[in-house]
């Protein structure tokens, strides 16, 4: 299942060259992974309600081109691997046809603790899963 969502570029959100500063983009990526959980029917709020929730162990991003102040965005998300305590997804930026930067992120599904755990069956989806 690959989830889109879409946002529009906030000038502060832009460097002194009119750029989107580098850090923003994980912010743009947190909330598309946040749009892929609802699409799939993962009850996050509950999650945590519950003493679970997500770490990110790593992201690697891959800047192409720079978004803009005004730029209308479309962030892909997609699961490319699921392990037994983690998954890795795939994260892509768009403004129309062009490519602006692509991730990979790993997250671990973690307990009260922050120790990672499987995921409990009554919280797995499978949209979840790479298809």
């Amino acid at each position: 299942m690959t989830s889109e969502c879409s946002l529009t570029v906030r000038t502060y959100e832009c460097d002194s060259y009119g750029h989107v500063n580098n850090a923003n983009y994980l912010n743009y990526l947190e909330y598309a992974r946040y749009e892929l959980l609802r699409d799939v029917g993962f009850d996050y709020p509950g999650a945590v309600k519950a003493g679970y929730g997500t770490y990110i162990a790593r992201i690697e991003i891959d800047y192409k081109k720079p978004a803009l102040a005004d730029d209308n965005l479309i962030i892909k998300t997609r699961p490319i691997k699921r392990g037994a305590v983690s998954s890795v997804l795939s994260q892509e930026i768009w403004r129309g046809q062009d490519l602006l930067a692509a991730a990979k992120v790993t997250v671990a599904f973690v307990d009260s603790r922050g120790i990672p755990t499987k995921l409990p069956a009554e919280w797995d989806r499978p949209g979840l899963n790479p298809e």
